[in-house]
């Protein structure tokens, strides 16, 4: 495993910051890497910058969460370093979510998913946003914001998150769901499930893995952020009567044992805020990297002391059970100040990896050039 190198707030600084003030040039230098590994900026020109997605010809499409815009970043010169940032889509509420298929771009909005149709050709001139889904449940509160991807199977996944930190509102809302391209055929594959912002599929296998979110007010270190896997439709993941797998919660859980729902196959740490995962399937990292997955971990706003603030690495042994859960890029706080919170990874075909930070409206570009 490779060895480590660099250097070793109050709850209304975390809270303004998730809503995009500005920054200065993030200081990177103050990261933490396995040695090896380097980060440099790709571009600081997303504000807000959240789920990422690459079209046919490269062209890295971004969400954001505050800005009411969907982002079209390009690298011309193929130096790994993007050259021009375009505004492609505007006036959306918390389009978060950005999916790409067969040259169309889909991006959600709080009630529902719009579509650039042959965006790659118009980046400079883009179509007017087509709504394909109109319907999408939506109650003000919170977790209304939609990470969005397409599966193996052709279908567009999309969260319902629960409107509220912890309530009962039966499977109306704290699902995943998919449907065909145009919001048709739907059909719900999971339930129980609180706030995912981060889903991806596995390699070879096509297993559908997700982050969730944890509840709030049961103190510091409880309940834990989740991976969960589904490994059939109609899943139960325990929300809101059980947390973490295996912590009934206070209010709900009553007559609810946890021995009724799928526990997480890893328990990611309390209030993290694990958000957007990516598998590893890349040749330029360390071979102990391959195969496994990269979570964001955008971190705590509520906890005495901020957990998360970084991107960490999951590894599997060979009998595919989790076998390390370690940081791969830290430090995005600075003596509990956060000046930076990583949103989603994206790797690219050269290996490398794209991580967003909407607290800094930056991308990163993570390399490796030590031994594989």
């Amino acid at each position: 495993m490779p060895s480590w190198k660099g250097p070793t707030s109050a709850v209304l600084l975390v809270l303004l910051s998730s809503f995009g003030a500005a920054q200065a040039a993030p200081p990177i230098d103050r990261l933490r890497l396995p040695s090896g590994f380097h980060i440099a900026v790709y571009t600081d020109q997303v504000p807000s910058a959240r789920e990422m997605a690459v079209g046919a010809r490269g062209t890295i499409f971004v969400g954001s969460m505050t800005a009411g815009a969907v982002y079209a970043v390009t690298d011309s010169d193929g130096d790994g370093k993007a050259d021009r940032v375009r505004v492609v889509a505007r006036g959306l509420t918390m389009p978060v979510g950005v999916a790409f298929r067969n040259g169309d771009l889909y991006v959600s909005d709080v009630r529902s998913i719009v579509v650039l149709r042959g965006i790659e050709d118009r980046l400079d001139d883009p179509p007017a946003a087509q709504v394909v889904v109109a319907d999408l449940p939506w109650r003000v509160g919170d977790h209304g914001w939609k990470f969005i991807a397409f599966g193996p199977d052709g279908k567009l996944y999309v969260p319902i998150g629960a409107p509220c930190n912890i309530c009962d509102v039966g499977h109306q809302f704290g699902r995943l769901m998919r449907m065909n391209p145009d919001g048709t055929g739907r059909q719900d594959v999971a339930f129980g499930i609180r706030n995912t912002v981060g889903f991806t599929w596995q390699p070879g296998t096509g297993t559908l893995w997700f982050t969730d979110n944890g509840r709030d007010l049961l103190g510091d270190d409880v309940p834990s952020d989740e991976l969960n896997r589904v490994d059939h439709v109609g899943q139960s993941f325990g929300y809101p009567y059980c947390h973490q797998g295996d912590v009934p919660d206070p209010v709900f859980g009553r007559g609810h044992p946890c021995s009724d729902f799928t526990p997480p196959v890893l328990k990611l740490g309390a209030h993290v805020a694990a958000l957007g995962l990516r598998f590893y399937d890349g040749a330029m990292f360390p071979s102990s990297y391959k195969g496994g997955l990269i979570i964001a971990e955008h971190g705590s706003w509520n906890r005495s002391r901020l957990s998360g603030y970084r991107v960490m690495a999951v590894r599997f042994g060979p009998d595919g059970a989790v076998a390390s859960y370690t940081p791969l890029v830290d430090g995005f706080q600075d003596n509990e100040t956060p000046w930076g919170r990583p949103a989603d990874v994206q790797p690219l075909s050269d290996g490398s990896v794209l991580i967003s930070d909407d607290e800094a409206g930056t991308i990163y570009r993570l390399t490796y050039d030590g031994p594989t």
